[in-house]
């Protein structure tokens, strides 16, 4: 059984892109952003990870700066390297430049290890049609859901 602790998720990720391949990356981190990650101060928010010369680089994940932080705090939305072996990144490098398929992160967890991972999906995004069938499906696992607990 793993001991893994999810900090974040990015729950509008599900609803805006259909989820392709799903792959669990390292991130290099500073002292002050493990602490905040721990914290639980991450957001999603316009975040999305980029090829860069062979690197995977995660942009715009915000991770609060440490409230006991100091002079040694970090900048809340700098780059950030992704771990990867080569073979993934040489299969997504494939599937981004040939499929048009974007990188986006899907939730941050710490390892049983202690290390914070981040879980990034190759997607493609939804039509509006889509959008609104995932809307139905949820609105009747809903009403199904408030039927069965009056019983």
């Amino acid at each position: 059984m793993s001991q893994e602790k999810i900090i974040a998720k990015n729950k509008k990720a599900y609803f805006l892109y259909e989820i392709v391949e799903v792959f669990t990356a390292g991130i290099v981190l500073t002292g002050s952003e493990i602490k905040s990650i721990r914290a639980g101060k991450v957001n999603f928010v316009d975040s999305y990870a980029m090829l860069v010369n062979g690197e995977l680089i995660l942009k715009g994940l915000h991770i609060a700066p440490y409230e006991h932080g100091g002079y040694a705090n970090h900048e809340p939305t700098r780059d950030r390297k992704l771990l990867l072996t080569r073979s993934e990144i040489n299969r997504i490098s494939r599937k981004v430049t040939e499929k048009g398929l974007t990188l986006v992160p899907l939730s941050c967890f710490i390892s049983e290890k202690g290390y914070a991972k981040l879980e990034i999906a190759l997607v493609k995004g939804k039509k509006a049609y889509d959008k609104r069938e995932s809307i139905k499906k949820k609105d009747n696992a809903r009403d199904t859901e408030r039927n069965l607990s009056d019983y």
